[in-house]
């Protein structure tokens, strides 16, 4: 059986993080709060109110703590798992029909009011799809790319789109070049790896459909849409055939981003028309709850952590670099490193700061003995190994992510050029390398007397 939002779903519900609510929720006023408050578990919602027929996963993974479940593995192996998996691309392969075809809706039936959209956040300007994947292509060379991108409902058949300037964005602009609308169509629901692989920054043309196949580690199986001279994946939930309209901009936004603020990418961006869907008879529709920490965030920690962990083992002929997490709201990261000599932590960090991704401005580098996954263990780092006169060195006018309200903006979203400029900070939070051993040994942890061998449990 191809993995897919119901294999994941009976996966969560094994591994006992899945709580199925029969409540009646209203996807509008009622359903942002309840994903919000369900840091770790996942939630089915059964009974929508104003929407019968239809049910409705979140939170799935609502935790980079959960994530690993995904893979099978141990928390502290899922970023190298990531890697190691995704080292080669997999593969797609075309299929007449599939699941997503069991109902399709042209023309004048098309009305995605009807779908139980939520609204994440109070100040939101209204419902968005959150949980959408685009499939582009280069109209020149005509390769993929599957991303993440919010969609505002403004109609039955049109909702506005923020287009971060990547890869997407490289695509439309090719095509408003030529005054041509951009053919697009939007998944929602599947397995999380293809939501892995659509946050996942590579080399541009690469096809991040093959990076959910190596993720999966098995074939993606594919089917023609209705409308578009396209491809989507055959076990989707919902799909949405439409075009990127060329030279309209209408005022989009705000929304809760992953940042944890409504302000970044509202603006005067681009048209989404919708002129088709297809979906599963008994489709499950995937609302992804966004803000910091939260089932959006989750989705590109991991990969931006597994992408920065392939980068910067081969700094400097290559360094024993264990893991990278980022953190929250993805504008910092940690590296937990073994630090051989003096000043090889801020060679992995400079190379962490310029890698393929936008969103690092803080990156701090530890050792093994300290637990990148809890936040409190990074902090006791910094407040016992860093002498700030010589451990903390500052980069100012850095290209920083777009979305990064802190920082100064250049441009508006949906125009040509729009980024931010600000500074980055390195923290070498390390202690003293291998080749000072006796330095080093002054900051080795206390550990209890009987460590590893005397258990509480045992005596309760």
């Amino acid at each position: 059986m191809k993995k897919d939002i119901r294999t994941w779903i009976d996966q969560l519900r094994g591994a006992g993080v899945l709580d199925t609510i029969s409540k009646p929720v209203d996807p509008r006023t009622q359903m942002g709060a309840l994903l919000w408050q369900s840091r770790e578990r996942a939630l089915l919602f059964d009974n929508l109110a104003g929407y019968p027929g239809w049910r409705c996963l979140g939170q799935a993974p609502g935790d980079v703590r959960l994530a690993p479940l995904a893979f099978g593995c141990d928390r502290n192996e899922m970023v190298p798992e990531f890697v190691r998996r995704t080292q080669e691309s997999g593969t797609t392969r075309l299929v007449p029909s599939g699941p997503v075809k069991e109902r399709i809706l042209k023309g004048d039936e098309v009305d995605i009011t009807k779908l139980p959209i939520h609204q994440c956040g109070i100040r939101d300007g209204g419902p968005f799809i959150s949980a959408g994947l685009m499939i582009s292509k280069d109209p020149d060379t005509g390769n993929r790319n599957l991303s993440f991108h919010r969609l505002q409902m403004k109609g039955p058949r049109k909702t506005g789109i923020l287009l971060y300037p990547r890869h997407g964005w490289t695509n439309y602009q090719k095509h408003e070049s030529k005054g041509e609308s951009m053919p697009v169509a939007f998944m929602i629901g599947h397995h999380p790896m293809y939501y892995f692989a659509a946050a996942t920054t590579t080399d541009y043309g690469r096809d991040e459909l093959t990076i959910a196949s190596a993720l999966l580690e098995e074939e993606v199986e594919m089917v023609k849409c209705e409308t578009l001279d396209m491809e989507v994946p055959a076990q989707a939930e919902v799909v949405l055939e439409g075009e990127i309209l060329p030279h309209v901009r209408e005022e989009e936004g705000p929304f809760s981003e992953f940042q944890d603020y409504y302000l970044a990418g509202a603006g005067q961006n681009p048209v989404f028309q919708i002129n088709a869907i297809t979906m599963r008879g008994d489709a499950i529709f995937k609302n992804i709850q966004n803000g910091a920490e939260v089932e959006g965030c989750v989705y590109h920690k991991v990969p931006m952590s597994a992408q920065i962990l392939r980068r910067i083992r081969n700094v400097g002929g290559g360094t024993q670099v264990k893991n990278v997490l980022a953190l929250p709201g993805i504008f910092g990261i940690v590296v937990q490193m073994n630090s051989r000599y003096y000043g090889e932590a801020r060679n992995v960090l400079m190379a962490a700061l310029s890698s393929e991704y936008q969103h690092p401005k803080v990156a701090i580098a530890v050792d093994e003995d300290v637990d990148i996954f809890n936040y409190a263990d990074v902090l006791w780092a910094i407040s016992t190994r860093v002498n700030p006169a010589e451990d903390i060195i500052t980069i100012p006018g850095a290209k920083i992510h777009a979305m990064d309200p802190s920082c100064q903006e250049v441009g508006k979203p949906g125009a040509p050029g729009w980024h931010r400029v600000g500074g980055k900070v390195m923290i070498d939070a390390t202690k003293p390398p291998e080749c000072d051993p006796a330095r080093r040994f002054e900051f080795e942890r206390l550990q209890p007397m009987g460590a590893g061998k005397v258990r509480l449990e045992d005596f309760l």
